[in-house]
């Protein structure tokens, strides 16, 4: 690809002062859910430096639970960054997502981005920009509907980030999919990237 940067051995410290660095101003960013996110989030907010009133921030997707529910991004991500001053903007299937500043994204180990798993043949110029959708089979740690940014509306952004989490079998199917190996939804939203000129940076 163009414009991909691939970073080795990041700790949280050092992502999150990657973040602050690209994350003066104002704006919208969108956020993964899941574990490796949050610890980084924190490490953010202990850093200080970031106006988080001037900022809203969307989730890359949601399971329809409850938002005191322990499966829900939304509330795990207003718990943490409400009290910092953000405005956390919960998923409907109605929203229109704004041009994101900073798309940041997870993976998982079969290629998912977001709630896009492959079963789901997520299209790289869906007409909608957020779906509410059933995952097949359902993820055994959260066996919910799942709500979720299509790939145009995460591409609608000004840069991507990934964080893989240093594992092994994440990094060998990203490096598959960024050399066009497969067609995982990964892979799809890195093609889509290239054509539209979206630098990406990894945290593998």
């Amino acid at each position: 690809m163009h414009d991909v940067t691939i970073i080795e051995g990041a700790d949280q410290a050092a992502i999150a002062a990657w973040l602050a660095a690209r994350l003066g101003g104002s704006g919208a960013i969108t956020l993964p859910g899941g574990s490796t996110p949050f610890p980084i989030l924190a490490a953010l907010i202990e850093q200080g430096g970031i106006g988080w009133s001037g900022w809203e921030i969307w989730p890359n997707d949601d399971r329809i639970v409850p938002e005191d529910h322990d499966a829900s991004n939304t509330g795990k991500m207003r718990a943490l960054l409400e009290p910092a001053g953000a405005q956390i903007v919960p998923l409907r299937e109605e929203a229109v997502p704004p041009h994101f500043a900073l798309t940041w994204l997870g993976m998982g180990p079969d290629g998912h981005i977001a709630s896009l798993f492959p079963n789901t043949n997520p299209q790289m110029d869906d007409p909608k920009a957020v779906l509410r959708l059933t995952p097949d089979p359902l993820p055994a740690h959260a066996p919910f509907d799942r709500i979720t940014l299509t790939i145009p509306a995460l591409l609608n952004t000004s840069a991507l980030v990934f964080t893989l989490g240093g594992a092994a079998d994440k990094r060998a199917v990203f490096d598959a999919a960024l050399a066009g190996e497969n067609d995982l939804p990964v892979a799809r939203l890195l093609r889509t990237a290239e054509t539209q000129g979206i630098p990406v940076t990894v945290f593998a």
